[in-house]
């Protein structure tokens, strides 16, 4: 009877588990626009926010890696999938404010190294710009997936 319990218990855990994922997915959705705002009625968009819930997605996947079962997995990843490629086509729409979703956290700590070195490029060629090549590869070896 213990098997039986344990199934049950984790049957209504992989429940939960899924429910939780299409609620952050639910919530990007309505931060890109794709679900109308439940007072207004109308869609908004605030990518910073949708940005945020799919991010947090993205970091449960991480964290999770090799204990969801099929279903679980496969509902988190169908979910990032199409919040990402939501993302995207929203940002293109707006005029591309926003870098994509689906880095850790960290990313926006890249951009001011992006742009001081894309400025410093020009006027520094060999050691110094190398320099500022490796941090980039450290950073983007650090978080690949």
């Amino acid at each position: 009877m213990a098997e039986v319990q344990t199934n049950t218990e984790s049957g209504e855990m992989t429940q939960r588990f899924i429910e939780f994922v299409m609620m952050q997915a639910q919530q990007a959705m309505l931060f890109l626009g794709q679900i109308p705002h439940p007072q207004t009625g109308k869609p908004e968009v605030n990518l910073d926010i949708a940005k945020m819930f799919i991010d947090q997605l993205v970091m449960i996947r991480e964290k999770t890696r090799g204990n969801l079962n099929n279903d679980e997995s496969g509902v988190l990843n169908n979910a990032v999938s199409s919040l990402q490629m939501a993302f995207v086509e929203i940002t293109r729409q707006h005029g591309g404010e926003k870098t994509a979703p689906a880095s850790p956290e960290p990313a926006p700590e890249l951009k001011p190294e992006a742009a001081a070195g894309q400025a410093a490029a020009p006027a520094q060629e060999g050691p110094g710009s190398a320099a500022s090549e490796e941090s980039k590869k450290k950073f983007s070896k650090s978080y690949g997936s």
